[in-house]
């Protein structure tokens, strides 16, 4: 969540919330939790995937996979690219965020039936369990995002 020029970003050691400056996330700067004082994963950026790296990168992953399909040319995936990239930031260490260029990647495109895009894909386990298509809110997609994580914590537990 992003509030004031801030991210909030979860501990993934002891789960608390620290509030992290944008700009210390952009400079690159480490962050480190208030609470107990481990490094906070801050990745600002979603990984690329390929049909290459697509097994390793999105179906053997250890944490749910936020698949956002898009192309260099597409209007509407350059306006979600930055919420994208935002919520990478504040699911760090929950949720991996990675991106498929469908132009330089036809096999996982037609693999998954890619037909338009943006289209966004979320994988638990190696295994698509939900689709956006099209441009929708940030709120829209970290509450489609945010009910697998829970799931996910609860079924640990």
């Amino acid at each position: 969540m992003r509030i004031s020029g801030t991210f909030l970003i979860r501990c993934g050691a002891c789960t608390a919330t620290n509030r992290v400056p944008r700009e210390k996330v952009q400079m690159g700067l480490e962050a480190i939790c208030g609470r107990c004082g481990r490094p906070l994963i801050v990745d600002g950026r979603p990984r690329t995937v390929t049909d290459a790296t697509f097994a390793a990168d999105v179906e053997r992953s250890s944490v749910p996979v936020l698949l956002d399909a898009w192309a260099p040319w597409c209007w509407p995936c350059q306006m979600i690219a930055p919420l994208i990239e935002e919520i990478a930031i504040e699911k760090a260490g929950r949720l991996r965020v990675a991106k498929l260029n469908v132009d330089e990647n036809p096999a996982t495109s037609a693999r998954f039936g890619i037909t338009s895009i943006p289209t966004l894909l979320l994988f638990e386990r190696g295994r698509e369990i939900d689709r956006i298509v099209g441009v929708q809110t940030k709120a829209e997609i970290a509450r489609r995002i945010e009910r697998i994580v829970r799931a996910r914590s609860r079924a640990a537990s």
